[in-house]
């Protein structure tokens, strides 16, 4: 049997598992250890946009960003995710405004963006509109003259040769912080509940979460959560710490991005691709991974998505929109950023034209995703099939199902003309195409002509 053929076998076991009656879903959560999610279903269907306060207006302000909610909202974006939002270290800066990343007080404002008054005014007006809202929460490391280092230097690690502060890795603007001391854990869990009880937000998106002990964050979770039950998303890779995808809604997919990027530009075998996807799809519904080509890292020290993966971007985007889980857009996606790396340490607007070439591609998708029950995240009633054609070398089509509804994806991965069929008796029936809105009976015909890279979606009837 092909690796292709065992690929499409294993997703229609995997996928096929019955729906549980809530109460025992969430009882079965609990007791490996997932937290239950009571109010936060909005996480199935949503999607998160990433905002570089700093580079997103010519102001770099929060009151400069709130003029941009009415299109946001009108692109189908559902949960802003604020990049950190609190001061930053003058010790040790970096460029000539430092790294977000390397905090000087966890419940203090950042006056470069504005007051805390302000922010409290973003996140009501958001909610107003609709947006759940995240922060960027960074717990394993500091700037190096945070106000815990004077009042508190035995919450940090300190170097056994020296008794300095410890750098963390490979970055010297920053000090880690020492979690197996109670009292940090104490300080650091009551400042997560201060933006949750002054400001009102939805959720963490946290920061190199697997480098601080899972432990950590077994214990924070459900103290903050009794606060209001949050969103939380964990930059980790399940692949590599499956123990952090117990406590987080959500992880990252960094394998398959940068898996991508050297299919892409190394023209490597499609069945490499979709083997990492297997071992995705194999982790289950009981945590998401989040789908994305770019984000704030990648995008000012890898390159923008374009330089990575050139023509493949608009089929990636759609993947991520698409496949299980939750997709991740960054500040200037739509516009898009074809070749514009924004700098991370000093002021470097977003070059907006007025022009938003990719609005509407992104509110066509955000959307669906949003809305139609066969594109839900992390939810063991939906369904996602491999479909089977004759072209496995270049074409990966899937299709995705929650009871009757149905959405069918057809992505050519590859730099030729394909000209194919789909031999897969689960696509029957009439379907709309999501852009187009032509309508294709795969009852009578499956065959399909794509251009290199191309990509279509279908909406069944």
């Amino acid at each position: 049997m092909s690796k292709l053929a065992v690929l499409a076998v294993s997703m229609m076991l995997l996928s096929s598992c019955k729906l549980m009656p809530k109460e025992e879903k969430d009882n079965q959560q609990n007791k490996t250890g997932t937290m239950a999610t009571t109010n936060t279903d909005w996480k199935h269907a949503t999607n998160i946009y990433e905002v570089n306060v700093r580079q997103y207006t010519q102001e770099g302000t929060f009151n400069a960003f709130v003029k941009e909610l009415s299109r946001l909202k009108d692109m189908g974006v559902q949960v802003l995710w604020f990049m950190p939002i609190t001061p930053i270290a003058k010790e040790k800066m970096k460029g000539s405004l430092g790294s977000y990343y390397a905090c000087s007080d966890y419940t203090s404002i950042n006056p470069e963006f504005g007051t805390l008054e302000d922010f409290k005014k973003l996140v009501d007006t958001a909610h107003s509109q609709g947006f759940k809202v995240i922060i960027d929460w960074v717990a394993n490391h500091t700037g190096w003259d945070h106000v815990w280092t004077k009042s508190n230097p035995d919450y940090y690690l300190h170097d056994s040769a020296t008794g300095t502060f410890h750098v963390a890795s490979g970055m010297d603007d920053i000090i880690e912080l020492n979690f197996q001391n109670p009292e940090l854990r104490k300080a650091m869990i009551d400042a997560m509940k201060f933006w949750i009880t002054e400001c009102n937000i939805d959720g963490f998106r946290c920061d190199l979460a697997s480098w601080v002990e899972v432990d950590f964050w077994q214990e924070a979770r459900p103290q903050v959560d009794a606060v209001k039950p949050l969103f939380w998303l964990g930059e980790f890779d399940e692949l590599e710490t499956p123990d952090y995808g117990k406590v987080f809604d959500a992880s990252y997919s960094w394998k398959w991005m940068h898996k991508t990027k050297d299919f892409y530009q190394q023209h490597q075998p499609l069945h490499e691709l979709l083997d990492l996807l297997q071992q995705y799809s194999n982790i289950g519904d009981s945590s998401m991974r989040a789908w994305f080509t770019t984000n704030h890292d990648e995008n000012s020290w890898n390159g923008t998505e374009y330089e990575k993966y050139g023509d493949m971007a608009k089929a990636l985007a759609v993947f991520s929109c698409t496949w299980n889980g939750v997709p991740l857009i960054y500040s200037g996606q739509e516009l898009p950023l074809k070749d514009k790396r924004l700098k991370f340490f000093d002021k470097d607007p977003i070059p907006w034209t007025g022009k938003y070439e990719l609005h509407d591609f992104y509110k066509t998708l955000l959307n669906l995703h949003a809305t139609h029950a066969a594109l839900r995240g992390g939810d063991p009633a939906v369904q996602t099939l491999k479909l089977t054609t004759t072209a496995d070398d270049k074409i990966f089509a899937y299709l995705r199902k929650n009871g009757d509804d149905e959405v069918v994806v057809v992505l050519n991965l590859s730099r030729d003309i394909a000209r194919f069929d789909i031999i897969d008796n689960a696509l029957n029936g009439s379907f709309e195409n999501a852009f187009s809105q032509a309508s294709n009976d795969f009852s009578s015909s499956k065959s399909f002509d794509m251009q290199p890279w191309e990509y279509l979606v279908y909406v069944k009837k």
